[in-house]
């Protein structure tokens, strides 16, 4: 999938990765972005249109699905983190809403559109959802749900036209986690690398130096022959999600 005079949605595109993300789909030459965020912020080019979306809110989804006409990447980059205890239900409940159901219920909405287009999905994920991070269970734990939620799709939708891509980071230099003393990549370097990856057709991007250390040995990993062979138990004939 190349982004080049293609229509792109981002989520969480105000800030961090989802602003660079925009900027990275500017200067890949897209027609259109599509830069949705709870608090929207503007854009000089001409060619983003922001939009005011929360991804818990389902008529701001269904208002927002109404307005966009046609669509080829989606890309699900809002999320939530934070230092919690794993015994405060409240918080898991939050991240299960912000990292898993979000994404699911903004996928759902656009899901004609990229059926339509033969398009892709690219979720933005985590180490985390490889490797629990203890010191935030609740991000990790949604983390791991939504990693499992983009398998699940891209079986499922593989007979439909629809690419499914996990992005799985290490430390990014963004406002989450800006306070913790480790290596972080540029947000513009790990915008960079998905889009580069996601014209390579790699279906689990790892797009900083971090991450990369592990990309080789995933690939060929047990862990992935194993999606692979469940994936071959889905019917081959379209089907709803």
């Amino acid at each position: 999938m190349d982004v080049a005079d293609k229509t792109v949605l981002i989520t969480g595109a105000n800030r961090g990765l989802g602003r660079a993300l925009v900027e990275e789909t500017l200067d890949r030459g897209a027609r259109r972005v599509y830069a949705g965020a709870r608090q929207p912020v503007e854009f000089s080019d001409g060619r983003v249109t922001s939009l005011r979306l929360d991804i818990t809110d389902a008529e701001q989804i269904r208002s927002v699905a109404e307005a966009v006409a046609s669509l080829d990447v989606l890309v699900n980059s809002a999320g939530l983190y934070g230092y919690e205890d794993l015994a405060d239900r409240a918080a898991l409940q939050r991240s299960l809403e912000v990292n898993l159901f979000g994404p699911y219920a903004v996928t759902q909405a656009f899901l004609p559109r990229l059926v339509e287009s033969r398009g892709a999905i690219v979720n933005v994920l985590s180490l985390a959802a490889l490797a629990a991070l203890p010191i935030t269970p609740a991000y990790s734990i949604s983390k791991a749900a939504a990693f499992s939620l983009t398998q699940s799709l891209r079986a499922t939708l593989a007979s439909r036209g629809v690419g499914v891509h996990a992005v799985l980071p290490g430390p990014v230099d963004t406002d989450m986690v800006r306070e913790l003393e480790i290596p972080k990549a540029p947000p513009q370097v790990v915008a960079r690398a998905i889009f580069a990856a996601l014209e390579r057709g790699e279906e689990d991007i790892f797009p900083d130096p971090f991450s990369q250390t592990l990309a080789e040995s995933w690939r060929t990993g047990a862990v992935k022959a194993l999606e692979r062979q469940n994936a071959a138990l889905v019917p081959t004939a379209p089907s709803s999600v």
